[in-house]
């Protein structure tokens, strides 16, 4: 009877979880809007996000690599801003002017640069500012030789952080975007990064802000164009080579709302400014947020082997918004996606799925989903029931997927 009892109770958590998912799938699939129509860029590859929300408003081959060209500073940007913000580093530490960073990335090399002098000494924040502003190579290479030792070295942070943020698709093999065939990346990474920086170093962003720097009695312009055309932007980068085009990373702010919008491969420096000017515009007067869940709101719920219930309750670690158009129809869908089973105990907070959303066919949010509560291993007699059914369940995977192999068409 136990036994018996015990397989009703795993039938229902499994029934349980399914309801929820159909829920999810239904419950946003039709919003009476259809939005503006986006506009016409001509940049191969583009994405303009959310930053709140994280809500994905416009993408345009946002995964094809490229090579980042200048705004991988950014990247350097946020190891050195990581230094500061967990006190290995200070504004008013000081590096040396090496003859390698000189000549690499100074006024002999004929790029963007700083115009550090030869053996110099320089604060952090003033080389910060270098490599910001003007976009100074040669800033970037004294930041990476002064916190690492080398360049090289430094490159090793620089991948280690991108994959710790996620960036999935990019790779870095120096600190200044100079021509190297391996190093790549892609809008969607860049659109990451922006937000991670702007999010987790508020203080030290406002430096993408500022309008000029003075260094050696030369006076240089920031590059990004976007803060002179009255769109509310504050920061970021752009960047040019050959192989890549030009690029552009931006963000702006209107009515408390945030938009990132990257630009990879124009043809023109015109082209990537008109580009990213149109998508922002458009970001801000063709969308509005609607709040799909509560913070601490349940979600949904994924089924549990060997715990002391048959499914654990999910939720995010916020409100979760989504920006809708303002007008017009599109299907939006929402789905848990988690890889199971998901073995009991579990923890209160353990990251253990995502919820996607879609609008058509675009993937347009992507939250990481929680354990709601904490769940302890179950007794003796669950856990085999449930051990019993997760070895079923494996074998008819096993068999399926045999069989799907010796088939001249797919199954599903």
């Amino acid at each position: 009877m136990m036994m018996a009892r015990a397989i009703r109770l795993r039938r229902q958590a499994i029934q349980a979880c399914g309801l929820a998912l159909v829920w999810l799938a239904c419950g946003f699939l039709v919003h009476p809007a259809a939005a503006q129509q986006a506009p016409t860029i001509a940049a191969p590859q583009a994405i303009l996000v959310d930053f709140d929300s994280g809500t994905v408003l416009f993408e345009r081959a946002a995964d094809t690599p490229n090579f980042p060209a200048s705004v991988a500073k950014m990247m350097t940007m946020a190891v050195v801003f990581r230094e500061i913000a967990e006190g290995r580093l200070t504004p008013d530490s000081e590096f040396k002017v090496s003859e390698y960073a000189w000549r690499r990335g100074g006024a002999p090399s004929g790029g963007a640069t700083m115009f550090a002098s030869l053996n110099s000494t320089i604060k952090v924040s003033d080389l910060l500012r270098g490599a910001i502003i003007p976009s100074g190579n040669d800033a970037t290479i004294v930041l990476a030789e002064g916190i690492a030792g080398n360049e090289l070295a430094f490159t090793v942070k620089m991948n280690e952080e991108a994959k710790r943020l996620g960036l999935t698709d990019s790779h870095f093999t120096n600190s200044n975007g100079l021509s190297d065939p391996d190093q790549k990346t892609t809008a969607r990474d860049l659109s990451r990064l922006a937000a991670h920086i702007i999010r987790s170093y508020p203080d030290l962003y406002k430096i993408y802000s500022e309008p000029d720097f003075l260094w050696n009695k030369i006076r240089q312009n920031n590059r990004n164009p976007l803060l002179g055309m009255s769109l509310g932007a504050d920061g970021f980068m752009t960047g040019y080579l050959k192989e890549s085009g030009f690029n552009l990373v931006g963000s702006a702010v209107q009515n408390d709302q945030r938009l990132i919008v990257v630009i990879l491969g124009a043809k023109s420096e015109k082209e990537r400014a008109e580009d990213a000017r149109k998508l922002l515009e458009w970001g801000f007067r063709s969308f509005e947020s609607r709040l799909l869940f509560d913070a601490g709101q349940t979600v949904g719920e994924a089924v549990l082997y060997g715990g002391e219930q048959g499914n654990v309750p999910l939720t995010a670690a916020g409100p979760i918004r989504l920006l809708e158009p303002r007008n017009g129809t599109e299907r939006v869908a929402a789905r848990i996606r988690y890889e199971g089973p998901v073995h009991a105990p579990v923890e209160k907070g353990a990251k253990l799925a995502r919820l996607e959303i879609t609008r058509g066919e675009q993937l347009v949010l992507e939250i990481p989903l929680i354990a709601a509560q904490s769940v302890p291993e179950g007794p003796l007699w669950r856990r085999a029931v449930d051990g019993a059914y997760e070895l079923v369940v494996g074998l008819l995977r096993e068999g399926y997927a045999k069989l799907a192999a010796k088939l001249p068409v797919k199954l599903g």
